[in-house]
């Protein structure tokens, strides 16, 4: 090692470093003739990463790229709940709703699974290409859809093609932020996953309001040119800081879960999936079975997506201030008493209480899962550590509503789902414990 002053924030050859959350250490790179998957990945020296800008027009343009990602993706995912019904009244009538359901299951699912493969392909030096490729496809599934006639069209195109290149986009993406950010990490995040609230905003009201105005055929066109902004833009302001790493392994790094932080994380996550999306699924059916009336049910997941806008922001100031994994077990907490309260709710007035607190204390889970893996590890290796936990959690996404939903029609309530989301933000504290080996800190 060099002799020179520490202070001076130089390149090392032949050196990688790794990057926890707060404190950076180094360690030697493999061997140069080790090649992973025949991909040539950077020969030239890495700079230390604690000279991370934190901040500059590039830094936030960034931000600004992933926030469009997540609102183009997760917000038209989230319109899902529009489609179905206009389906099952409409160009599916013959069809069952419960296979109806399975075309935006699956897109959902999608949107994570392919997580594990996106960000290994991520940390090798596949970004550019395949992101650019899978915002193309986006564009023309959306187009596309608006032809579909057919069940098996609507699963090929809306399902498959829109989930896959959801997936494609949205994990690389979470990770980029990483490569800009440091101690302003969770802020810049909760800036990013804004976009996926606004989306989940405007997307289902826009759906709602044009189809009787304009058709099925011209609103899926509407969406398809506001995707063509909204990707196009990401395209050009996206690009990562670092070189790729030679990091070994293939898809999946067991060692990781060697992490017993990060393997504790991964099981909370899946606990969270599993019951943080039972109440956006039925909370407007409960709404109807309290005499509310059709129109202002739909608009009660508007709202909690609209407050979930100011839990993202308010999570990633605290994350900032006292700790990732302090600030997603006091969001997840919330949001599990307030499942508990959900059924007792009467009246409009209390149901949308319940939304607006469920939908600000939800956010701060969903907006900071990225941050706290990226601080579980090396950051040469964090776009496969993100995958993982992302396809780890798309089980519990797609598993959640349809299991809560059938304990509800056997118990007529939803405290199985606040029960696991407690167990999250219980295996979150268990987490935080460990990762600092005392009651008291930031974590």
């Amino acid at each position: 090692m060099s002799e020179e002053s520490p202070s001076k924030l130089k390149a090392i050859p032949d050196t990688v470093f790794a990057l926890p959350y707060d404190e950076w250490k180094s360690r030697a790179a493999l061997p140069d003739n080790q090649k992973i998957l025949h991909e040539k990945v950077s020969e030239e020296p890495v700079t230390h990463l604690a000279g991370a800008p934190d901040g500059g027009l590039t830094a936030w343009l960034v931000v600004v790229a992933v926030n469009l990602v997540l609102f183009s993706s997760f917000g038209v995912a989230n319109t899902w709940g529009v489609f179905q019904a206009y389906y099952e009244e409409n160009l599916l009538r013959h069809i069952s709703p419960s296979n109806i359901a399975w075309i935006g299951s699956v897109q959902y699912a999608l949107v994570y699974l392919p997580a594990l493969a996106t960000g290994r392909m991520f940390d090798l030096g596949y970004f550019k290409i395949p992101f650019l490729t899978a915002s193309c496809v986006i564009v023309v599934s959306a187009f596309l859809t608006a032809e579909c006639t057919q069940f098996w069209q609507f699963f090929l195109v809306q399902g498959l093609s829109l989930g896959v290149c959801y997936g494609i986009i949205v994990g690389p993406a979470l990770v980029i932020i990483s490569h800009w950010f440091d101690r302003k990490r969770g802020l810049a995040m909760s800036f990013a996953a804004i976009g996926a609230s606004i989306g989940s905003t405007v997307f289902p009201a826009a759906a709602q309001n044009l189809i009787p105005l304009i058709g099925f055929k011209w609103t899926m066109r509407v969406f398809g040119f506001i995707l063509l902004a909204a990707l196009g833009m990401a395209n050009i302001l996206l690009k990562r800081r670092l070189p790729p790493a030679n990091v070994r392994g293939g898809l999946f790094n067991l060692k990781a879960l060697r992490n017993t932080v990060y393997a504790i994380f991964c099981i909370a996550g899946i606990l969270a999936f599993l019951g943080l999306y039972t109440e956006l699924t039925y909370i407007s059916v409960s709404a109807i079975a309290i005499g509310v009336s059709k129109d202002f049910a739909f608009y009660i997941i508007a709202i909690s997506n609209g407050a979930s806008t100011f839990g993202r922001l308010s999570s990633g100031l605290m994350a900032d201030k006292i700790g990732v994994l302090n600030t997603m077990t006091a969001f997840t907490a919330t949001a599990g008493i307030t499942t508990f309260c959900w059924p007792f709710a009467t009246n409009e007035s209390q149901l949308i209480t319940i939304a607006i607190i469920y939908g600000f204390s939800s956010g701060g889970f969903v907006s900071l899962f990225a941050v706290a893996a990226v601080a579980m590890g090396d950051m040469e290796d964090a776009g496969r550590r993100v995958g993982m936990f992302m396809s780890f959690t798309a089980f519990g996404a797609i598993a959640g509503p349809p299991i809560s939903g059938a304990i509800s029609t056997a118990s007529g309530g939803f405290a199985d789902a606040g029960g696991i989301i407690m167990c999250s933000a219980g295996l979150l504290l268990l987490a935080r414990y460990l990762q600092l080996g005392r009651l008291w800190g930031k974590g």
